[in-house]
Order: structure tokens, then C-alpha cells, then sequence
């Protein structure tokens, strides 16, 4: 089990919230604390957007508790009904993520002024103290890199893509190995996802720097369709390969098809992480292997007589088997096209004399 650096500026920021607010003198530190872990954000951006939207429905949650307090006093069905008016106007303002904090707020600003005005301040200034500590600790401590763990990502799931690609047709992993690893492959395309959207919500103040992320958000974007699109040949081998008979010489073309296409992929990745010899170039499937399969499928009479017996006894049709070997086919045609672009975006991109190593 590792400690992943939100989890350690969580528990940072918590107990440099405690420590201010014991030295500040505060009543309730510990409203602080309780406030930090609200705002740990897995980016800069998010945190700072989390800060300003903590501000804003925490202030607003104050003066409706303070307001409801002197109409209404501090009895448990009158602080109920504050909160449920506090999650519907942090629902209207769109700052649903302050909603836990900002009712936080409300409970404690009223149950404090049965003690007076200082001890309602007290924990209002606690809370802003533990606002403030934990982006303190989550700009200036290990800031978030995103480009690197997405980068990471990638090359997990294309090595988990081609092991899944390379044993579909061949069907040489168990049913239930094989069905764990797709949910495992289908997770971290999901997480891609979200470390895509973090990296595209950094700010970038340079002129440069933001043209570069640009360019490199394109790239990113592209390694995540590919990706995609591997992953759609694989259901499309599940749903539709396996339903039908089909010629063993077309298998072996596909796996051997397959074979080269998840080589190509990995090499791609080589070449953006500069790997590859001096003139070397990721090596693609040729064309004519591609055409191939789709004759083999389209070509009357390429079914001999055992075949379709196989297909007459399962109660399908040539025309029925032909439309679902197409289907794979156009899912492994859809797979190594991207990958092709993938490959003139990177060639582009170092065209420009950019560097395929983050910043």
C-alpha cells in the first residue's frame, strides 16, 4: 500500500491547521482541521476554484445562520430547516462540492450563539483558517504533475490493452481472467479520463507554455481515442466473433492482423518517450494485409463445405456471418487508423522541435 500525495497533504494540511489555530488561541481548532480536509483538491485549479466557492457559500451560510438564529433561535427543528434552505441555494448557485463544509458552518455558528458573538467568531475564523491551510499545503507541497501520471496511465493501459487484444481470438485466458482484466482496462480508461480533465483545467500564464499545452492536449486526446478504440475492437471480437463460425485461415489472418497492430501501438509509445534507435520507425501493419480480410469476408464462395455446415447447424446464414466479421474488421480497421493519426500527430509534434518529455 503506498501513501499517494493527496492522501499526505490531506493529513498535512489538518494538522498545520491545528497547530495555527492552537497558536492563534482559537476555541476550536479542530473546526479548522474539519475544514482542511473539505478543501484538499487533486489540482491546483480545483483547489483554488474549491477556495473561492468554500468562501462564497460559507459567508453566505453565516449570515442565513446568524440571520436564523435571531429570528428563529437555535432549536434542532429550526437549524433542519436552515440547512435544507443552505442546499438549496448552494444548489442554485451550481457550488454543490461546498455543501458539506457550508453546512458545517451553519450548525456550528448556531449552537455558538448561545455562547455570544465571540465564540461564533471564533469557529467562523477557524473555519476560514482551515480554508486557507489546505491550499497553502496543496500549491506549495508536491503540486499535482498530471501530464506525468497520465503519461504513466497510458502505458499501463495500452500494456493491459494488448495482453486483452492479443488473447481475444485466440481465446487462450480464462473466461473469468479475462472478463476481471476488461473491467480493469475499462477502469483506467475511465481514470484517463478524469487525468485529462485535470490537466486541461491547469492554468498556464506564458503565451508559449499555453500554446504548447494546446498541442499537447491534442496529443493526449489522441492517445486516449486510440485507446478507446482498442477496446471497441475487443467488444466487437466478444459480441460478434464469437457468435458465429468463421474460416480458420481468417482467424489466423486477424490474430497475426491483431499481432502487429499491438506492436505498433507499443512502439508508438517508445517513440514519444524517445526510446527508439536513431532512425527507427514504429513499424504499421501493410496495407494489403487489411484489404485481405475484408476479400476473404466479401468474396463468394470462400466458405467451404464443412464451414457451412458449421453455419447452417448454429441456425445462422453466410450473409449473417459475413455482416459480423465485417463488424470486427471495421473495428480493427477503426483501431489502426487512429493509430496512424497518432503517429502523424507525433511526427508533427517533433517537426516543431517540441520535446516529447513533459515540462
Amino acid at each position: 500500500m503506498t501513501i499517494g500525495a493527496r492522501v499526505f497533504k490531506t493529513g498535512l494540511a489538518v494538522a498545520v491547521a491545528l497547530w495555527l489555530g492552537t497558536l492563534a488561541g482559537l476555541e476550536s481548532p479542530v473546526i479548522a482541521a474539519v475544514a482542511a480536509i473539505f478543501t484538499v483538491q487533486p489540482s491546483i485549479y480545483r483547489s483554488w476554484m474549491q477556495v473561492l466557492d468554500q468562501l462564497q457559500s460559507n459567508v453566505l451560510g453565516a449570515g442565513i445562520a446568524i440571520a436564523a438564529y435571531w429570528l428563529f433561535g437555535s432549536a434542532p427543528l429550526s437549524v433542519g430547516l436552515v440547512c435544507i434552505l443552505v442546499i438549496l441555494l448552494c444548489i442554485k448557485l451550481k457550488t454543490e462540492d461546498t455543501i458539506g463544509l457550508t453546512l458545517v458552518t451553519v450548525v456550528i455558528i448556531m449552537e455558538a450563539q448561545n455562547q455570544g458573538w465571540p465564540a461564533a467568531l471564533d469557529r467562523l475564523v477557524s473555519l476560514l483558517l482551515g480554508i486557507g491551510c489546505a491550499f497553502a499545503v496543496n500549491v506549495s507541497v508536491a503540486p499535482p504533475k498530471h501530464h506525468s501520471r497520465f503519461v504513466r496511465q497510458v502505458q499501463e493501459a495500452q500494456n493491459q490493452l494488448s495482453r486483452l487484444l492479443r488473447t481475444s481470438v485466440s481465446n487462450e485466458l480464462k473466461e473469468n481472467v479475462f472478463r476481471k482484466e476488461q473491467e480493469q482496462l475499462h477502469e483506467q480508461l475511465r481514470k484517463l479520463d478524469d487525468f485529462y480533465r485535470l490537466f486541461a483545467e491547469e492554468r498556464v500564464l506564458k503565451k508559449r507554455s499555453r500554446l504548447r499545452k494546446a498541442r499537447l492536449l491534442v496529443m493526449y486526446k489522441e492517445m486516449m481515442m486510440t485507446l478507446e478504440r482498442g477496446y471497441e475492437l475487443i467488444e466487437a471480437v466478444e459480441e460478434q466473433y464469437f457468435a458465429v463460425p468463421s474460416d480458420p485461415a481468417w482467424n489466423r489472418m486477424v490474430d497475426q492482423h491483431i499481432e502487429m497492430l499491438c506492436g505498433y501501438h507499443e512502439q508508438l509509445l517508445w517513440k514519444w518517450d524517445k526510446k527508439l534507435k536513431a532512425g527507427a520507425v514504429p513499424a504499421a501493419p501493410p496495407p494489403e494485409s487489411g484489404v485481405r480480410l475484408t476479400e476473404m469476408i466479401a468474396a463468394e464462395g470462400e466458405f467451404d463445405d464443412a464451414l457451412k455446415a458449421r453455419i447452417a447447424a448454429q441456425g445462422e446464414t453466410e450473409v449473417t456471418v459475413r455482416a459480423r466479421l465485417l463488424v470486427v474488421t471495421s473495428a480493427l480497421f477503426a483501431y489502426e487508423d487512429r493509430l496512424h493519426r497518432l503517429d502523424k500527430l507525433m511526427d508533427h509534434w517533433f517537426e516543431r522541435g517540441l520535446d516529447g518529455a513533459e515540462e
